[in-house]
């Protein structure tokens, strides 16, 4: 697979009403405190079978300076990937399904202070001809 997956997950948590204006993104360069966040990392995955089915992890953290609306955001980002994401193709690359790592817990940034939600999933991926 040669497309970045967090630009995937971008793509498709932006497109979402749902989701808060520029809360998605794949690094935390120029957020500040008490911005709604929703940050992608790329967790890992391998190569399940040869030159077709990928497993890509993603971890996403929700940053909100309200505890409740980040468990929220969470629980909603989470929603969306199992259950929405599945059977899309984006960038070339169509997403099978969606599986839980680890459904969102409390994670308190240890900086800011911060209320943060995070959870993990695991994407299979194929690229579409």
């Amino acid at each position: 697979m040669k497309v970045d997956p967090i630009g995937i997950l971008f793509q498709y948590l932006n497109s979402l009403h749902e989701i808060p204006d520029g809360a998605p993104t794949g690094d935390l360069v120029g957020r500040k405190v008490g911005d709604t966040t929703i940050y992608l990392n790329h967790s890992g995955g391998y190569r399940m079978v040869r030159d077709r089915l990928d497993r890509v992890d993603i971890e996403y953290d929700v940053y909100h300076t309200d505890r409740a609306k980040a468990a929220g955001l969470a629980l909603l980002t989470r929603e969306f990937l199992l259950e929405d994401l599945p059977g899309r193709t984006l960038l070339g690359v169509t997403v099978l399904d969606v599986d839980d790592i680890s459904i969102p817990r409390y994670l308190p940034d240890e900086d800011s202070r911060e209320h943060v939600y995070g959870g993990e999933v695991a994407i299979f991926l194929v690229e579409s001809k």
